[in-house]
């Protein structure tokens, strides 16, 4: 089957149809999922979550765009909306202590390739949840700071200043793994 017979059997409810969607998306959206939850029994459940309202709200796609992008879009927002609800999406600056006023960008090309991807999102993880979100739109979903500021309720200013704030922090963070490996 390919995409669009696969999209008009989910809007048909045919149970084969949604497994092969599942199938097909369930390892990208998942990967989404773990960048805006701290631990992966909360992204399995955001991306059960989200699957059940991609199902329910299939019949909307209008197969204008991307199907994918699309997707993403809804487990965005799900992943957003969750993070809502525990209000903890944004933090202010008593939340975070000892953040470097200036990180040298210098750290060794070749050190930094030698960062597994898994690693790599391990320390966007352990970023305060708002400075993971901000940075999480910006620098990986590429929202600019503007939408970021819509979707959040908050200050363009404000999105602006959390991902310079996660960037440092991911920056030490990167310098220190560096440093302790070496």
């Amino acid at each position: 089957m390919n995409e669009l017979q696969i999209l008009a059997g989910c809007k048909e409810q045919k149970r084969e149809a949604q497994k092969m969607l599942y199938d097909k998306y369930a390892r990208k959206m998942y990967s989404i999922c773990l960048r805006y939850c701290s631990d992966a029994d909360s992204a399995q459940d955001l991306l059960q979550d989200g699957f059940m309202k991609v199902f329910a709200n299939i019949s909307s796609f209008q197969e204008k765009g991307s199907f994918e992008g699309w997707l993403k879009r809804i487990f965005i927002n799900l992943a957003l909306e969750n993070l809502r609800k525990k209000k903890n999406v944004i933090q202010t600056s008593d939340d975070v202590q000892n953040i470097p006023d200036v990180v040298d960008d210098s750290t060794e090309d070749e050190e930094m390739y030698k960062i597994s991807e898994d690693e790599l999102l391990k320390m966007i993880q352990e970023l305060p949840q708002g400075y993971a979100t901000v940075f999480n739109l910006y620098a990986i979903e590429d929202y600019s700071h503007k939408e970021i500021a819509e979707l959040l309720g908050i200050n363009e200013s404000t999105s602006r200043s959390q991902y310079v704030r996660a960037r440092q922090l991911l920056q030490a963070k990167v310098k220190q793994y560096i440093k302790e490996r070496s």
